[in-house]
């Protein structure tokens, strides 16, 4: 397994903390809606199993049991950068048709997906 450099840890740390904010504030766009516990408690289960695995090519970031992308963890990829984020295309492959973001530049995420 790759061990990843302190910056790589770091734009991981962030992008997590990302998918997490935007699922809470997802969440409770009804705040008044009378399910507050409910949805508590769902937050609390997302970001409990928000987590990746780091592999030689590819870094997957899963939610439970979704995969929710991947990262681009080589710097010898013909076609992609180091860091750049890739939809998921099944549970052990991204899709390879262009990037969405890259996680050392500034980007926007969605909870739902790459």
């Amino acid at each position: 397994m790759k061990q990843l450099s302190e910056s790589k840890i770091e734009a991981m740390d962030t992008l997590l903390e990302a998918i997490k904010t935007d699922y809470a504030r997802w969440s409770n766009r009804r705040p008044n809606d009378g399910y507050g516990d409910i949805k508590d408690k769902m937050v609390e289960e997302f970001n409990e199993n928000l987590a990746y695995t780091v592999g030689s090519k590819y870094i997957k970031v899963m939610s439970k049991r979704s995969v929710w992308g991947f990262i681009v963890n080589t710097e010898n990829d013909k076609k992609f950068q180091d860091g750049d984020l890739l939809m998921a295309a099944s549970w052990a492959a991204p899709a390879r048709n262009f990037p969405r973001a890259n996680i050392f530049k500034e980007y926007a995420v969605r909870w739902a997906g790459a």
